[in-house]
């Protein structure tokens, strides 16, 4: 368990398969930033029994509040640039209606690149997210992410492109 002054973060357990299967087509926790595509119901659970969301090429952590609530969730996937494959991982949040607009989201990620930075041989930790998206660019700059700048059109999602803005953070900062 990772432990913050506000929220932890903790590997998620089969008591938690029903909520997240509940949250995963529910449009007000998914809101209009992270609608890509229904699921198919008992996906979760089958890939839950797969790796339970804890590998090195991706993984997924509950977000709880001091009070033990479950308030959302945290992911990373390993990525890799250049020709020689410099591995690097990309993190994702998604935090229910209630939990939103009170520094969770900055801290759970603060805390999620504090534990891929001391897991993990890389230098690089990276986020991305709409361009309209302001609270989730304030929640990254919080969580001490640099702005490295827009990626154009490089993003279906309901029914257009959208522009996404780049974040990363690197080892050290």
């Amino acid at each position: 368990m990772l432990i913050g002054e506000k929220i932890s973060l903790r590997p998620i357990t089969a008591a938690d398969l029903e909520l997240l299967e509940a949250w995963a087509n529910d449009s007000a926790i998914n809101s209009e930033y992270n609608t890509f595509a229904l699921r198919p119901r008992g996906q979760i659970p089958r890939a839950f029994a797969e790796s339970g969301f804890l590998s090195d090429t991706h993984g997924e952590l509950i977000v709880c509040t001091q009070a033990g609530e479950t308030a959302g969730d945290v992911s990373y996937r390993s990525i890799s640039h250049g020709p020689n494959s410099s591995r690097a991982y990309q993190i994702g949040i998604t935090l229910a209606p209630p939990y939103r607009g009170h520094g969770y989201g900055a801290e759970a990620q603060r805390l999620l690149v504090a534990y891929l930075f001391a897991t993990y041989p890389i230098e690089r930790v990276e986020a991305e997210t709409d361009v309209t998206n302001k609270a989730e660019q304030r929640a990254l700059e919080r969580a001490g992410f640099t702005r490295e700048g827009v990626l154009r059109r490089a993003q279906w999602r309901n029914g257009s492109w959208h522009d996404l803005v780049m974040y990363s953070k690197l080892r050290g900062e």
